[in-house]
């Protein structure tokens, strides 16, 4: 069912336009490569993954700093491999990554449809708890920065989703209202329960079928937004 009433479409970045995870995996082969690390990569991974999440959620909860998240996320995993390194080798890998993370820029698939056949009817935005400077390289190397009106980034403004003000600003920086808006995104607590505690519309963006409790308007790949929007 089409939703009434919607002018303006406002997008999570990572994991849902932006294939994080295939992305961040190349930057990793290539700063291993660099630095002589010798681990087995998906090893690496698998722990990597499920730490930068929950390291993720301290920061988007204040809980932790930009610097303690950079840090700890790989040297939690290093140790995880029983492969532990010393602190200046973490440092130059935490560099490396954010340097190399945006020489590769995979979208989910027909990201660029999706936002051309937007784009005819909607004003598109993106709501983002990442590091802005990454955010943006992101944006332009995978040549979709000119689909938005606005990029809102927690770190700029120094609020972070699920935090209602966020959503505010974002809302008030696009001249629009909550109930001519809707958000779409993976993270459920961040994207959809937040936006939902300021009056948005919300559209899931749940690509592996995580289980959540609630009845929600839900995707599994990009192209079933035409069912609603």
């Amino acid at each position: 069912m089409k939703l009434k009433n919607i002018t303006d479409v406002f997008f999570d970045l990572d994991h849902t336009l932006w294939d994080f995870d295939k992305n961040s995996a190349l930057a990793f082969e290539k700063i291993f490569e660099i630095n002589q690390v010798e681990v087995n990569l998906n090893d690496f991974l698998q722990h990597y993954n499920a730490i930068n999440f929950q390291y993720w959620k301290l920061y988007r909860n204040e809980k932790i700093d930009k610097q303690l998240l950079r840090f700890g996320r790989l040297n939690d995993t290093f140790l995880a491999l029983s492969h532990p390194v010393d602190k200046e080798l973490i440092d130059r890998l935490s560099k490396d990554y954010i340097t190399y993370l945006t020489d590769n820029n995979f979208l989910y698939s027909n990201t660029v449809e999706v936002l051309e056949y937007l784009s005819n009817n909607y004003n598109l935005h993106i709501i983002s708890n990442g590091f802005e400077e990454v955010q943006t390289k992101k944006l332009i190397k995978s040549n979709i920065h000119h689909f938005f009106k606005t990029i809102t980034n927690g770190e700029t403004i120094g609020i972070k989703k699920p935090n209602p003000q966020i959503f505010y600003h974002a809302l008030n920086a696009a001249s629009t209202i909550n109930k001519n808006s809707v958000m779409i995104g993976d993270g459920f607590e961040a994207d959809i329960l937040g936006a939902m505690e300021v009056g948005m519309d919300v559209i899931y963006f749940n690509e592996f079928n995580k289980p959540v409790e609630g009845n929600f308007k839900t995707i599994n790949a990009l192209l079933e937004l035409k069912k609603y929007l």
